[in-house]
């Protein structure tokens, strides 16, 4: 430790000052979402619902992705959505996120009709990217945790993609621990969103896909619903 007061004073305000640095991002990314959070009850009508990825170990959704799904599980119920997109991670034969998202909700009575699968959702920016640049959607209700939500929601906008999100507001689901675990990733994972809202890196395209425009023209839902 430094031996005179004025040293100490400058360590002191030197560590304040990193302190609010690295807080600053995810707070900017917070204030930003706050005015199109939502919950499902109060979320307006969107053609489409995106879903992200949380893990599928050994076929499974994770106890997090779960209540993602569930979350969209309710929207489609309650008429807050027409087709649902469920987007994450299938890089490698025997890992594949949107298939078994897909499988949830069809073993719980959404149509597999009303269900496009997004195999290249690597992260939330290529999630958002890929919505609206592969499948053309320029607005839907994103559906993720409370703590992702803010991330999401500045990204998908970011990406062209308007609308509002509705969250899993449940308790952590391993307690204490988890919840601090997924608060300290959430403050890096800001930065990293700031850098890609603005930088706006390509993620993995490909060619466009017609799933969600057809599903919705299935359900009666006039393209024209995915632009304004």
């Amino acid at each position: 430790m430094p031996r005179t007061r004025k040293s100490q004073r400058r360590l002191y305000q030197a560590a304040v000052l990193a302190v609010v640095l690295l807080f600053a991002p995810v707070t900017a990314v917070r204030a930003y979402a706050s005015p199109y959070q939502r919950n499902a009850a109060s979320v307006p009508y969107e053609p489409v619902a995106i879903v992200f990825g949380a893990g599928a170990p050994n076929g499974q959704p994770t106890p997090y992705l779960a209540r993602r799904l569930n979350v969209a599980l309710d929207l489609y119920q309650r008429g807050k959505v027409t087709v649902i997109l469920v987007t994450g991670d299938n890089s490698h034969p025997g890992y594949d996120e949107p298939t078994v998202m897909r499988d949830y909700l069809v073993a719980r009575g959404v149509p597999t009709a009303r269900i496009v699968r997004d195999f290249a959702g690597f992260d939330t920016w290529a999630s958002c990217a890929r919505a609206k640049k592969i499948f053309g959607v320029d607005h839907a209700t994103l559906v993720t945790q409370d703590f992702h939500m803010p991330r999401a929601l500045l990204l998908c906008r970011a990406a062209g993609i308007d609308g509002y999100g509705v969250s899993d507001t449940g308790e952590s689901v391993d307690g204490e621990n988890e919840l601090v675990h997924d608060s300290a990733r959430e403050v890096l994972a800001g930065i990293k969103a700031w850098g890609q809202a603005v930088f706006q890196p390509t993620p993995v395209l490909g060619k466009k896909e017609t799933g969600v425009a057809a599903a919705l023209a299935a359900a009666g839902v006039k393209a024209a619903a995915l632009s304004r």
